[in-house]
């Protein structure tokens, strides 16, 4: 099918632990001699404070923390890529994605807040370079880290998901958006409250809830599957050819429901209320 005959989308995904099985955080500590132990717990006391974006710890101890500062150098991030555990056949989901489905061509970017050079190590040979957009630092002589240039993290996702809106021309009902974690909630708002699809690729509460659909695999490929029904329109036999005609049987597919609760006795929450009712 010709191109101009395609209806053009917009797939950006997260990277950690959406295209990957580690945290790029916990990878560089390991490399660099930081205990996992101490990131973690930096990481959480900066997301508790609310004091940068969520996501961007990891480049916030880079730049900050004296003993990240002191240890990290440009060459370590590009190490940290190499030793990343990718989830499998993302080149295959991306050939698929480009080459078009029954009329439908989705151009594939990474939009997360991980060093850009880790990604882009990573992901070699796998995605262009130009479509990766993770957080790009400034670096001296020595390469040691100078400054922040940007941060794909929290809002810094909503901006970089305009600016390729704008870079595609397509509207933003064509966007699909995959995320696994609390620095994806930003943008997965921002693309459904546009009519745009987005895919969690976990069970985490504040990520699910606000996906449209939620998909749990450890292949890539699996991002398809809502995309193929609620985007492509077809039904599951449709699928499972498609999946056979690449090379993979679906074994298992379950569809389940999810609902969170929190109960409390009813007759504490009467006793709570009753004074306000005798005041009234």
């Amino acid at each position: 099918m010709s191109d101009k005959h395609l209806k053009l989308y917009l797939f950006a995904s997260d990277f950690d632990q959406t295209l990957s099985f580690n945290d790029s955080g916990y990878v560089l500590s390991e490399l660099v001699g930081i205990p996992a132990e101490e990131f973690q717990h930096k990481s959480a006391g900066m997301a508790k404070l609310n004091l940068v974006q969520q996501g961007a710890e990891l480049a916030y101890l880079l730049l900050h923390d004296p003993e990240f500062r002191a240890r990290v150098r440009r060459k370590h991030l590009y190490e940290v890529g190499k030793r990343i555990r990718l989830k499998e056949n993302i080149e295959l989901l991306y050939k698929i994605l480009d080459s078009g489905i029954e009329g439908h061509r989705l151009d594939f970017y990474v939009l997360s807040a991980a060093p850009v050079e880790v990604i882009q190590s990573a992901l070699e040979g796998i995605i262009p370079a130009d479509h990766i957009y993770g957080t790009e630092f400034r670096y001296n002589a020595s390469g040691e880290i100078d400054m922040i240039v940007r941060a794909t993290a929290g809002y810094g996702k909503v901006a970089a998901l305009d600016e390729l809106q704008a870079k595609l021309q397509i509207g933003p009902d064509h966007i699909v958006y995959v995320g696994d974690g609390s620095s994806d909630i930003h943008a997965m708002l921002h693309v459904n409250v546009r009519d745009g699809f987005t895919i969690a690729v976990s069970e985490r509460k504040h990520v699910a809830q606000i996906a449209k659909r939620t998909v749990l695999s450890d292949n890539a490929l699996a991002v398809l599957v809502p995309i193929l029904e609620n985007i492509v329109g077809w039904q599951r036999p449709q699928i499972r050819e498609f999946f056979e005609s690449h090379g993979f049987l679906i074994q298992e597919w379950d569809s389940v429901r999810t609902d969170w609760l929190t109960l409390r006795a009813a007759s504490s929450l009467y006793s709570q209320a009753a004074p306000e009712a005798t005041r009234l």
